[in-house]
Parts: C-alpha cells; structure tokens; sequence
C-alpha cells in the first residue's frame, strides 16, 4: 500500500505475546459515551487486542490494520472481523460505526485523509478516540537501564513519528469535537522474560537489528538483570495512558 511505513510486520508474533493489555475500564467508558453500541471500529488495529476487549460492549467490531501479517496473526472473537487496509480507507460502509479506536496507531495516520474517512464511516454522533503510551515505569534501577535503552541507543532509530507519541498526541490535529476523559493506566505484573520480549516490540530496536545485525536489547541485559533483582521475580510495569475522545460532528442525536 502506498505510504505505508511496516514497522510491525516482522514482529507480529513477538508483538501479540509481549505487549502490554489496555485497562477495562477503558472500554467501558468508551462503550458509555458512545451514541449506540452496534459496530466499533478499531483502526490500526495490529495484533487485535483492543478489538477483541472491545467486543465485550459492542455488538460487531471491525479491526482494520493495512499489516497483512499483523491481520494473519490477530486473536480470532465471534464478534470481531479484520481487514486489510490502511486507516484512511477501510472500506467500512458510510454512516455505520458507533466508536471508532485508534490504540496507539493515530500517530501512523495521514492526518487529512484519516479525517475525511473517519467523517464518512461514523454515524451521527459518533465517538473517535485515539490513546498512546510511552515509556514505562518501573522501579528507579531499572528506569535508568530503560532510559538508557530508549535515548543513548536507540534515539536515531526511532521513526519521526515517535514525536507525536512523546507529545501525548498534542501535535496532531484532532478530527473531533473533543470530550473530556478520565485518567487511564496500564499496569502489568511481568518477569524480566516477558519485559524483554516487550523491549523488542519496539519499532526502533526493529530498526536497529536490521541496519546493523545487532541486538541493543540484548546490549543492556545484564544492566537489567542486575537491577530487576532476583530471577524469576515479577514487578510492575506501568504506562501513563494519554487518551483523546472526541464527537465526530458534534453531539449524540440524544443530546439534543
């Protein structure tokens, strides 16, 4: 597809196993300021973790990623079906969709054509949300060994859109009327195996690895070992959720 940037293809698998999941109470707020709950769109949909947890509340969801390795690999649920193809053009049928989700993919959207889309899929009232995390928090050891992770080594690598991600979305344009959000966060109980796994998910370690046939993560491990602690060991993982609602044209018929 023309403009597509696949930074996730080549990890699709590693990228179902070790990202971290989105908090319930997330999709039922969604679900709650949404004008009806009939079809959910989740867009930039990736593995299909948010489509799936959103197929709790809503009566059909469609996942729409344009990563045909990501769609081979997305977690299969009744009420979710998945296709092929880019945010801008879902092919989802006009005045149809009750939530529209873009789950840490808005960043990756050509912002004018994914506003015209967004407005011929959404029916009166609809709600779009877009929401993203960056860097997680642990404990101050092993922040520093992530720290040194995600700028020293790997800043260069990072794709410029990373940006938007570090700004909480505040540097795109938003293409609904906005609402006001409650605060959100994810939180995980990991080993250290599972982190590093996360670690490489990562779309600048994917750049990385295949300029120069080298490991970064595998460059700070036993910075890391040393500072999870004891083997075996679980701690918290946690990520500030930045989460963006809007009404796409105004109010809900039901608000008047």
């Amino acid at each position: 597809m023309a403009g597509f940037k696949d930074h996730f293809s080549g990890v699709a698998e590693a990228y179902r196993a070790f990202r971290p999941g989105y908090p319930v109470a997330l999709f039922s707020w969604m679900a709650a300021v949404a004008p009806g709950t009939d079809l959910a769109a989740d867009l930039g949909c990736g593995n299909g973790q948010a489509a799936v947890s959103l197929a709790t509340y809503f009566a059909e969801v469609v996942g729409v990623d344009p990563s045909s390795e990501q769609i081979a690999r997305a977690e299969q649920h009744p009420r979710v079906r998945y296709v092929v193809a880019p945010a801008e053009r879902t092919s989802i049928p006009g005045g149809t969709v009750d939530l529209a989700l873009a789950a840490q993919s808005f960043h990756w959207f050509d912002p004018e054509p994914f506003r015209v889309e967004l407005q011929r899929i959404a029916r009166p009232g609809a709600v779009f949300v877009a929401c993203t995390y960056g860097l997680c928090r642990i404990c101050p050891e092993v922040d520093e060994v992530v720290d040194l992770l995600y700028g020293d080594l790997l800043g260069p690598w990072w794709p410029p859109e990373r940006r938007h991600v570090e700004s909480g979305y505040q540097t795109l344009p938003f293409p609904a009327d906005e609402l006001e959000v409650p605060r959100f966060e994810i939180a995980e109980e990991w080993p250290l195996e599972q982190f590093l796994g996360y670690l490489g998910t990562w779309s600048a370690v994917g750049a990385y690895r295949r300029a120069t046939l080298q490991d970064p993560v595998g460059e700070v491990i036993p910075e890391l070992r040393k500072a999870w602690g004891s083997a075996g060991a679980r701690r918290q993982v946690r990520w500030p959720l930045v989460v963006r609602a809007g009404r796409v044209g105004g109010a809900a018929p039901s608000e008047g």
